[in-house]
């Protein structure tokens, strides 16, 4: 990732943002300290880890910079300690996760871009980096992961990550362009919750009753 401060502020809200959503997921099903501080970084890692090592950068961001795991972590510890006062568990994950969607989306995709990856290759990174946390934090609580339901998730950051890319392509890759481009992501994610829109799934057939009998 660049080192300007705007790119690394955004990358570490969106590690704030995955922590508190994987650590209230974690809450929910009651595990203990160290559990919901251990899914709470690894839903906010996750992502980042797999985007820099695809893009050769090692060691990894979550590993080289103390700022990425100690964000991760306390935001994770304060959502244990202020559990009682967050009311309706459930929508707070829904609205962190796509949060955390949305600017994972952007930061992964810029850093891809940054790395001289290819627009498609980037706009690929940009969607794993985005979806790779919250993978992390369903598979760690039990919970189907929310990118392989019919839900708009994977397909909400494929969007954004387009977005940034053509920004940056007709350069136009400046603060408010790109957080209009997450905005994007959290609304489309929120939107399709809301009025449950959906992908695509095969139909089932009925399964045939009529039996033939024996040839004579």
């Amino acid at each position: 990732m660049t080192t300007s401060t705007p790119l690394l502020f955004a990358d570490l809200t969106g590690v704030a943002v995955f922590a508190a959503s994987g650590a209230s997921a974690a809450v929910a099903k009651r595990l203990d300290l160290f559990g919901v501080v251990f899914v709470g970084v690894v839903a906010a890692l996750g992502g980042g880890i797999f985007r820099d090592l695809v893009i050769d950068e090692v060691p990894p961001l979550a590993f080289a910079d103390w700022r990425y795991a100690l964000a991760a972590a306390v935001t994770a510890a304060a959502v244990f300690r202020l559990h009682p006062q967050l009311a309706r568990l459930r929508t707070t994950v829904l609205v962190l996760d796509a949060a955390g969607l949305g600017l994972f989306t952007v930061t992964g995709t810029l850093k891809a871009l940054d790395a001289h990856v290819p627009a498609v290759g980037a706009c690929m990174i940009g969607m794993i980096t985005a979806i790779g946390g919250g993978l992390g934090r369903d598979l760690l609580t039990g919970e189907i992961p929310v990118v392989l339901r019919r839900e708009i998730y994977a397909v909400a950051a494929l969007a954004g990550s387009i977005m940034v890319a053509l920004l940056s392509t007709y350069g136009h890759a400046t603060a408010a362009p790109l957080t209009a481009a997450a905005v994007f992501v959290v609304a489309l994610r929120l939107i399709s919750l809301r009025r449950r829109w959906s992908a695509p799934v095969p139909g089932m057939r009925p399964p045939r009753t009529g039996t033939r009998g024996p040839q004579g």
